[in-house]
């Protein structure tokens, strides 16, 4: 398959008979999306679904370590320091998102390796997402003064129980088995296997021509099965069930510190080094997008929050302590969970 660019080669696209193809191609930045990224491939997924030659897209990452480990926060921040407001990120990627979850042909994810924000926004609402034992998959932007956006929260707002406020408060990485109990992905694929579906110069995949001419998806003829942490009655779930429910982030952080389960303690803990606002931020958007009908709905109001985030103080140190400095060291606006403002976070969500 001859892959090409459109206007960045950090993103390239071919064909296959039927078969259409998204290769993110910054391999160095685990294939973090950056705006020409977003822009080229929501315009080629329009292209396609126009096009009655694609009867499937799939998407995959170049090299070894992931799909996407999430857009490029660097520049973003860069951008506010420069011109006081993030740019047109945000707004292109979640108009791509939308193009995502609206594609009228099968659209495939291959989620190996890193999945991270923006990559669980290239691969979630997806029609058929694919796993393997190497997925680390997480919304982890409470680590950076951010907040989940591109649309995850409606996956969210939908996981079993607690699970989708568990993931975006803590930002706590999970794997592909329970990336499918979670309901970020639809099966597991053994890693060998999946290469073989990713392989643009070998032999061509039966099962992704076949899909591609209109065969269904069951899953059962490619899926790898694994027990997942996170089903419904196991010793995760039971904690994170009990501990994460409600409303107000601070009683959450106190459940979980007094609860007898080492780990639910040790997740108290992580919540203490978040950023506070993201944190209280992260739980009402959850909440929220649980009353919301569509992703679409979830994506405007994280257009709405996300630009105001980003001009906060907060964004620019979490992304100078995780990414730029690399210290680890943020100093957050707000001493503690407690001491965040409830009027700040409901002006975050209002229009």
């Amino acid at each position: 398959m001859e892959l090409a660019s459109r206007t960045t080669d950090d993103v390239l696209f071919g064909t296959d008979g039927p078969v259409a193809r998204i290769v993110l191609n910054r391999p160095r930045a685990i294939n973090a999306l950056t705006e020409a990224m977003v822009t080229d491939v929501h315009a080629q997924l329009d292209a396609w679904a126009e096009d009655d030659a694609v009867g499937a897209v799939v998407i995959q990452g170049s090299g070894e370590r992931g799909l996407c480990s999430g857009g490029d926060v660097r520049a973003v921040r860069t951008h506010v320091l420069e011109h006081g407001r993030p740019g047109n990120f945000f707004r292109a990627e979640y108009a791509m998102n939308a193009a995502i979850a609206d594609f009228p042909k099968p659209y495939v994810a291959l989620m190996d390796g890193i999945v991270m924000g923006g990559g669980v926004g290239v691969s979630g609402h997806g029609s058929i997402r694919l796993t393997t034992e190497r997925t680390r998959l997480a919304m982890p932007e409470t680590i950076i003064g951010f907040t989940p956006d591109v649309g995850a929260r409606w996956l969210l707002a939908r996981a079993p129980g607690e699970i989708g406020a568990w993931m975006a408060m803590t930002g706590e990485t999970i794997d592909g088995t329970d990336a499918v109990a979670a309901g970020f992905a639809d099966a597991m694929v053994a890693a060998d296997r999946l290469a073989t579906m990713a392989e643009l110069d070998g032999e061509r995949d039966p099962w992704l021509f076949a899909l591609a001419e209109g065969a269904p998806f069951t899953g059962a003829e490619i899926s790898y099965p694994a027990l997942s942490a996170l089903h419904r009655g196991g010793p995760t779930r039971a904690w994170i069930d009990e501990c994460f429910t409600g409303t107000d982030a601070a009683t959450v952080v106190e459940r979980l510190l007094d609860h007898p389960e080492q780990a639910a303690r040790q997740a108290g803990a992580t919540l203490r080094l978040r950023c506070p606002l993201s944190v209280v931020v992260s739980l009402e958007g959850v909440r929220r997008a649980q009353a919301m009908a569509s992703v679409h709905e979830v994506l405007d109001q994280d257009l709405l929050v996300a630009e105001r985030l980003a001009m906060l103080p907060d964004f620019s140190e979490g992304v100078r302590a995780q990414l730029v400095d690399k210290d680890q060291r943020p100093s957050w606006s707000d001493a503690s969970i407690e001491d965040v403002d409830p009027a700040e976070v409901a002006g975050l969500f209002t229009a």
